[in-house]
C-alpha cells in the first residue's frame, strides 16, 4: 500500500485533498462541454475515445469513460499493485458526473462557437488546471495513464514516451473517424496547453536561474558571489577535452536580478569567462522555499 497516500478522516489534509479533487474535477468537466466536445477536439486520453463514441455513437461522454476507467483500474490494480487508492476512484467518478450533469444543462453548447482554435486553447488550459489540482491531491482523474503504466511495466519504455504514444494513437483514431484532418492540429493544441498549465498547477513560476561559470579567475567570482551577492556557490572540478587543461566550474542559483548583477560582475573580473543561464523550473532548499514548505502545501 505504499504507493497510496492516506490522510486521516476528516483531518484538516483531508479536507483539502478532497477539496481540490472536487474543483479539480469540475473545473475537467467545464473544460470539456465547455470548450473540447462541442468541437470534436480528440485531446487524447480516455475522454478522447468518449468524445468521439460521443459524435458519432450519441453516447455520453462522461458515463463511457467511467465504463473504461473501472476496468482500468481494476485491471492496473492487479498488474500494478495498490497504486490507485480512494482519492483517484473518486477523481474520476466526479469528472464523469460532472461532464455529464453540465452537458446535460449545457446542450453541449460551447462557449467559444465559430473558432475551435480558441478553444483548443481554452479548453486545454481549463483542463490543465482541474488535472493539475488533481495532481496536487494526489489523485488523477484514470485514463491513459493507467494503460501506460501497464505497457511500461511489459515493454520497460519510459512512462512519457508511452502516455505519447497512446494518446497519440487516440488522436489519429478521431481524425479518421471524423474525417476532418483539422482535428489534430486542435487536439494538439489543447494536450500542449494542457501539459504547460498542469506544470504550471505543480511547480509555480519560477524566475530562478541556473547558472554555470568556466573562469581562471574562480576564485574572485566565487567570493563575489557570496559577498556581493550574498548567495552559496559551488566548485565543481573539470577538465577542457581540448587541451586537458583542468578548470573549475562555478554552480550557483539566482533570481533574475541577481543574474544582471553576476553578468556585470563576471565581465568586469574575466571578460573572457564562459557563462551558461538555465531556467530551474524549481528550487528548493535554503535561501529559496524549502521542501518542508512544499510538502506541507501538497
Amino acid at each position: 500500500m505504499g504507493f497510496i497516500v492516506q490522510y486521516r478522516f476528516l483531518s484538516a489534509r483531508w479536507f483539502k485533498a478532497y477539496s481540490l479533487i472536487v474543483i479539480g474535477a469540475l473545473l475537467i468537466a467545464l473544460g470539456y462541454v465547455l470548450f473540447i466536445t462541442p468541437h470534436m477536439i480528440v485531446p487524447g486520453g480516455i475522454y478522447g475515445i468518449s468524445i468521439v463514441m460521443h459524435h458519432t455513437l450519441g453516447t455520453p461522454v462522461g458515463l463511457m469513460a467511467l465504463v473504461f476507467n473501472i476496468p482500468l483500474t481494476l485491471i492496473g490494480i492487479k498488474v500494478l499493485g495498490p497504486r490507485f487508492g480512494a482519492k483517484t476512484v473518486t477523481g474520476f467518478f466526479l469528472t464523469s458526473g460532472f461532464i455529464d450533469g453540465f452537458s446535460w444543462l449545457l446542450r453541449d453548447k460551447s462557449m467559444i462557437v465559430d473558432d475551435p482554435l480558441l478553444a483548443s486553447i481554452y479548453g486545454g488550459a481549463v483542463i490543465g488546471l482541474g488535472v493539475g489540482l488533481l495532481f496536487r491531491a494526489k489523485a488523477t482523474c484514470g485514463g491513459t495513464d493507467v494503460m501506460a503504466m501497464m505497457l511500461g511495466k511489459w515493454t520497460r519504455w519510459p512512462l512519457g514516451r508511452l502516455m505519447m504514444m497512446v494518446d497519440s494513437v487516440i488522436v489519429v483514431f478521431g481524425t479518421l473517424v471524423f474525417g476532418d484532418w483539422k482535428t489534430p492540429m486542435y487536439s494538439l493544441l489543447a494536450i500542449f496547453f494542457m501539459g504547460k498549465v498542469i506544470d504550471l498547477v505543480l511547480q509555480g513560476i519560477s524566475y530562478d536561474k541556473v547558472v554555470l561559470v568556466v573562469s581562471d579567475e574562480f576564485e574572485a567570482i566565487g567570493n563575489m558571489i557570496i559577498q556581493r551577492l550574498n548567495r552559496g556557490a559551488t566548485a565543481i572540478k573539470g577538465q577542457g577535452m581540448f587541451n586537458n587543461k583542468q578548470r573549475q566550474i562555478i554552480f550557483v542559483v539566482l533570481n533574475r536580478r541577481e543574474l544582471l548583477m553576476l553578468q556585470e560582475s563576471v565581465s568586469k573580473i574575466d571578460p573572457k569567462a564562459f557563462m551558461i543561464v538555465m531556467n530551474a523550473d524549481e528550487i528548493l532548499g535554503q535561501g529559496f522555499r524549502s521542501l518542508h514548505d512544499k510538502l506541507s502545501d501538497d
